[in-house]
């Protein structure tokens, strides 16, 4: 029996923070990664496994994406990035690239009242061109309904490539040169890391890739330089709050040096 499409009517409803029972694990104190960054990946598997096309794929993650949230917000995360639509996505099929056009708009304005209550600020980090006016719009009016919330800042991630954001940033600086405004000598990592699309974005410290797949796929190079990479064979749709749990658990098994390193002499034999 082929299972029925998934509709928006099974998305998570509205509702304010207040999951009795679903609680994360006690995590030490000082230990949970502030900035977590995310690649929803495995929609397109997780349809076609059951018969349905890739659209319904997508839509099925919505629901995922709220309760990761939810548990980031439960664990003390302060930063989420999500992959929601890269530079690479649109060499895909022109019917799934306007479905996801479509989507990441609608879930934009279906879910920002939502997250507003939840105080969760919301950001876009992208490039404009080839966009949907009403995608940026709707972008927009989610920064400035969310823009004074603290408790955790989601960043989405729609139309975005790693690469690209490095390109732009090394374009604005090359021009600055050009005109004389800015000394070659001047540019450090700091100014490049000013050129970004979001300057105050703290670096990522847990990379997190559901669908079993092992690669970052362009995805926020330059602010993972240090980040701790954990991927999970669960699929998108089938993620969930405990999955980001288990992912911050491994996060904290982990011994980060950022390059450095301690003479620790094992005992002689």
């Amino acid at each position: 029996m082929t299972p029925k499409p998934y509709t928006h009517r099974d998305a998570v409803p509205y509702r304010p923070l207040d999951w009795t029972g679903v609680q994360p694990p006690v995590f030490a104190p000082g230990s949970v990664p502030a900035h977590v960054a995310i690649v929803m990946d495995g929609n397109g598997r997780w349809a076609n496994r059951r018969g349905l096309s890739r659209v319904e794929g997508h839509k099925a993650g919505e629901s995922a994406l709220l309760d990761v949230v939810a548990g980031a917000i439960q664990a003390g995360v302060t930063h989420l990035s999500v992959y929601a639509f890269s530079t690479e996505n649109w060499s895909r099929s022109p019917d799934e690239v306007r479905f996801l056009m479509g989507f990441n708009r609608d879930v934009l304005h279906r879910r920002r009242d939502q997250l507003n209550e939840w105080d969760v600020r919301v950001r876009w980090a992208g490039r404009r061109p080839r966009l949907w006016g009403s995608v940026v719009k709707e972008l927009q009016h989610a920064e400035r309904l969310t823009q004074h919330n603290r408790t955790l800042t989601l960043t989405m991630c729609v139309n975005y490539g790693g690469r690209v954001e490095l390109v732009d940033a090394m374009r604005g600086i090359a021009d600055d040169v050009a005109a004389g405004r800015l000394k070659p000598s001047a540019v450090t990592e700091k100014l490049i890391g000013r050129r970004l699309y979001v300057p105050d974005m703290p670096d990522v410290d847990l990379f997190v890739r559901s669908s079993g797949e092992q690669r970052t796929s362009n995805f926020l190079l330059w602010e993972s330089a240090y980040a701790e990479y954990v991927f999970l064979d669960t699929l998108w749709p089938d993620f969930s709050r405990e999955h980001l749990w288990r992912a911050i658990d491994l996060y904290q098994s982990r011994d980060r040096r950022f390059g450095g390193a301690v003479d620790k002499p094992g005992p002689t034999a």
